[in-house]
């Protein structure tokens, strides 16, 4: 059975081999049960399954033998993150005659790493791309230095920064004479702490378990728990949702236009993408491409945009690939 939407050169489109994945983990084996179908699952609103399966899915299929984060941190779906970067790799390969560019001489900007640093393990493995992770969080950079350091050759090819202001995204990160081929993020797609609430409940919904046991009061520690189940309050929402924070990365981009070949992120939200193509509009990007992207019923999408023309491009294959 081949899951629909995801990418042709995903490596998560069929259906989980949970026999393969316990052996890549045999921690796995304690939450792998049959579901109502007869088939061998997990139950996804298990926090401890879920990083399980992800630690199984990062050995198998990507050489990630340790892998860990924090207690209420973002615990990434790597298929639909894997997507993205296949999707971003295509967008290079259209400035190279349909050729990937592949190797250390490609580099990638992932802002907002987090603790998972899911991006760049999965991209330097596929890829082998050089990146730079940036993240506000000191936890979270923690991490995922230990992540890499965990890993033989990781921490080599992925570098981490911190960006210390909270408003800032390129700026601060990006220094004067640094060149990037992408740069990616997934941005905090919530406005606030209330809404973050909300999508956290109905994510309980969709995972059939009672909310009203999960959510009480507001500041309750079931309420903080049940919040921070997919992820830490950055990592969730902030001052406008994404539709703030990718109008704050088009206007900051235009700053470094010629430091980068395509900048991208991903919207969550369609009704955000209007404001999005004004802004892009605004700083007058040369090329706006939108990339659909699915994972089951989940849809979404990637913008990206480039302030280099043609000729340009052509000069930046010949220079750096």
């Amino acid at each position: 059975m081949i899951k629909p939407g995801l990418h042709p050169r995903n490596k998560h489109r069929s259906r989980y081999d949970f026999d393969q994945l316990i052996q890549a983990n045999p921690a796995l084996a304690q939450f792998v049960k049959l579901n109502a179908y007869h088939d061998a699952s997990i139950d996804f609103s298990n926090p401890q399954a879920v990083k399980a399966l992800n630690r199984a899915l990062l050995k198998q299929f990507y050489d990630i033998a340790e892998w860990d984060i924090p207690a209420q941190y973002l615990c990434p779906p790597i298929p639909g993150r894997a997507d993205y970067l296949h999707y971003i790799a295509d967008l290079l390969a259209d400035n190279n005659n349909g050729v990937i560019p592949e190797g250390e001489s490609v580099r990638v900007l992932d802002i907002g790493v987090g603790a998972n640093a899911i991006y760049p393990l999965i991209g330097n493995h596929e890829y082998g791309w050089r990146f730079v992770g940036a993240d506000i969080d000191t936890i979270a950079l923690k991490n995922a230095q230990h992540v890499l350091d965990a890993n033989i050759g990781k921490s080599e090819v992925i570098e981490l920064r911190q960006q210390t202001s909270p408003t800032a995204i390129f700026k601060g990160v990006v220094k004067h004479d640094e060149i990037f081929d992408l740069t990616m993020c997934n941005p905090p797609f919530h406005a606030s702490m209330e809404d973050a609430q909300a999508g956290s409940q109905r994510k309980w919904q969709g995972l059939g378990k009672n909310t009203s046991r999960n959510f009480e009061k507001k500041g309750t520690k079931s309420q903080s728990v049940a919040l921070n189940f997919g992820g830490q309050g950055a990592e969730l929402y902030c001052a406008g949702g994404e539709e703030a924070f990718v109008n704050r990365m088009v206007n900051e981009s235009k700053q470094i236009a010629n430091q980068c070949l395509w900048f991208t992120s991903l919207i969550s939200k369609a009704a955000s993408l209007p404001s999005v193509y004004r802004a892009l509009k605004k700083v007058n990007a040369l090329e706006v491409k939108t990339i659909e992207m699915a994972q089951g019923q989940k849809k979404s999408r990637l913008v990206a945009w480039t302030f280099l023309d043609a000729n340009q491009r052509l000069a930046w294959r010949n220079s750096r690939w």
